[in-house]
């Protein structure tokens, strides 16, 4: 199966009821973007990673699509056998080279040692996550394995340290910070309990169209034309590497991008290419 005809299945599971697409789909907790709405020292906080997120199931690891990944053999079997969710993640920047190691059915040893497992929830545990945070820490010290880590988590004081820490992180080449609630208890579904804070937000958008390109960029792709999830359709003329614009992603991709904020009419401001959207 082609990853369009994956992403249009989950697009239709997800919006048929009654209809799955997978019997493994996970149900996770998903993070709203931060916008001043809460009350920091409610919170704790963690670097947002960029990396690809991972439910372990105590026998499998999976994909948020519930798709299976293809780990090798001993990184699952270092794993304890409890539920766990986390990231998989090479370091700051990584993404990219990430994605390809993850993806492939035929796991790579000498890749996969440089992969760790970033744990920040146990999936159904009791407790606050406070406690679970805690948690976290002595599975991760019991499985006593080098690729298994727990999410360094540390209290919010107010906006204003909040902020400075947000700006040390990307600084340093981070992408952003996660606010989880620490006397929440464990749910799922798209929440206020988690929160995203970055300094550009970003969202996926379909490719419907090319515009061509002028002065350097002659006889290239100039910009895609992309519809949102909304049905808003605009153009994205900037992130691209001259790789990507000589060989632009397909017409029906799903593409990732970054913006700023938006307009009275609901278009992204400053909106620019980030990647090509994977349905894993």
């Amino acid at each position: 199966m082609s990853n369009l005809l994956r992403a249009l299945l989950l697009s239709v599971a997800l919006l048929t009821p009654g209809v799955s697409f997978s019997a493994n789909l996970p149900s996770i907790l998903l993070a709203n973007v931060y916008r001043n709405q809460a009350d920091v020292a409610q919170y704790l906080v963690s670097e947002k990673l960029d990396g690809v997120r991972a439910i372990w199931d105590g026998q499998t690891l999976r994909f948020r699509s519930g798709k299976e990944i293809h780990a090798p053999r001993w990184f699952v079997e270092g794993l304890p056998k409890q539920s766990l969710d986390g990231e998989l993640w090479l370091g700051r920047g990584s993404f990219e080279r990430l994605s390809g190691i993850v993806r492939r059915e035929l796991s790579d040893d000498a890749e996969w040692r440089q992969v760790r497992y970033m744990v920040f929830e146990l999936p159904g545990a009791a407790g606050t996550f406070r406690e679970r945070a805690g948690q976290i820490k002595q599975v991760v010290r019991q499985a006593n394995v080098p690729w298994l880590q727990e999410i360094q988590q540390f209290p919010a004081v107010d906006r204003n340290s909040l902020q400075k820490q947000l700006n040390e992180i990307v600084k340093a080449g981070g992408e952003g910070l996660m606010l989880h609630r620490a006397d929440a208890t464990y749910e799922t579904g798209r929440s206020d309990t988690l929160l995203k804070m970055k300094p550009f937000d970003d969202a996926e958008a379909v490719v419907v169209g090319y515009l061509p390109g002028k002065g350097k960029y002659l006889g290239k792709m100039g910009a895609l034309r992309v519809r949102s999830p909304e049905g808003r359709e605009f153009a994205l003329g900037t992130g691209f590497t001259d790789d990507q614009r000589k060989n632009p992603p397909q017409i029906g991709a799903t593409v990732t991008y970054r913006y700023r904020d938006v307009t009275k009419n609901g278009l992204p401001r400053f909106a620019s290419f980030l990647r090509i959207h994977n349905e894993y």
